[in-house]
């Protein structure tokens, strides 16, 4: 049911943070889904001490909890802001955890690439800039998404205009799209540069799943986060935010399938445990024996 706020209704007023009345059925699925991709992640870090992947299992949280509280909204009472405030923040959140643990295998690949023969000189193929330069990015967005996120929150217990806290928000996925396009360019011209030389190529299908994997995931963030920069654009009660049907398909779904891949395909059963011991550790470690110790491949 949709619900507007009322300037005579002080109970309304609180409620525009839904604008409807979220549904049970959606938030069940959620909670099940992201607490058995949780118990996945943790069990698989446990298994293939894969620490750098901790970043997903604390998003698998952080969303189960979300979508807790989102579920105390729908069934007990819809205007209790704290559970309003609380869904936001875990779930606005949790995806750029995810973000972060696709930066850490991004960068685990190109080590692994150099160590079967590849030349990878160029500046944004640097292992380390690609992790602490999206990184950094990234926390700075998500600084402002909380800090938006709160001013909304704090607007909506206060009963004044969000649009502040709306605008906090909308800069800071702003700038997360821009910088999660230029990441998806330089996943899409590392993965093109690694199968432009047949010579390498066996080595390179060992890890052509995961890479598949990898980019699938980073596509469906990518589609979450432009979702939510359009539906802040948007406003309140714009289409967007006062229909549902937009919140599961493109925020809960791409979320939730790109968990389940990198639960399924996880970097454990495809990356080294360490970069120091990447060339003992691989998979790829027989291929490059069989390949011969040939001359490295330069990726122009």
């Amino acid at each position: 049911m949709l619900v507007h706020p009322s300037p005579g209704n002080p109970r309304l007023i609180l409620r525009f943070g839904y604008s409807y009345t979220p549904s049970f059925a959606l938030c069940i699925l959620a909670i099940v889904l992201f607490a058995i991709s949780c118990l996945g992640h943790l069990l698989q870090l446990v298994r293939y001490k894969t620490w750098f992947f901790s970043p997903l299992a604390l998003a698998c949280f952080l969303e189960t909890v979300g979508y807790i509280f989102r579920s105390l909204s729908s069934k007990n009472d819809p205007y209790h802001i704290i559970w309003f405030v609380v869904q936001y923040f875990m779930i606005v959140v949790a995806p750029v955890f995810v973000s972060a643990s696709i930066y850490v295998c991004i960068n685990r690949l190109i080590t692994w690439a150099k160590s079967v023969g590849y030349v990878l000189d160029q500046w944004w193929l640097a292992p380390k800039l690609i992790l602490w330069g999206f990184v950094t990015v990234d926390v700075l967005t998500t600084i402002l998404q909380i800090a938006g996120a709160a001013l909304i929150g704090s607007s909506q217990s206060n009963q004044k205009d969000p649009t502040t806290g709306n605008n906090i928000l909308l800069a800071g996925l702003a700038i997360q799209s821009v910088s999660f396009t230029i990441f998806l360019t330089v996943l899409t011209l590392f993965r093109f540069a690694l199968f432009k030389h047949p010579e390498r190529s066996a080595a390179v299908r060992t890890k052509d799943w995961f890479i598949s994997a990898l980019a699938i995931a980073s596509l469906l963030v990518y589609l979450r986060t432009l979702f939510r920069l359009a539906e802040t654009a948007q406003g309140l009660f714009s289409h967007l935010s006062i229909h549902e049907v937009y919140f599961g398909t493109l925020e809960f779904a791409p979320v939730v399938l790109a968990v389940w891949i990198l639960a399924v395909w996880h970097p454990g059963r495809w990356l080294p445990y360490s970069t120091d011991a990447i060339s003992d550790t691989s998979p790829t470690a027989g291929v490059e024996s069989s390949v011969g110790r040939e001359k490295p491949v330069a990726i122009v």
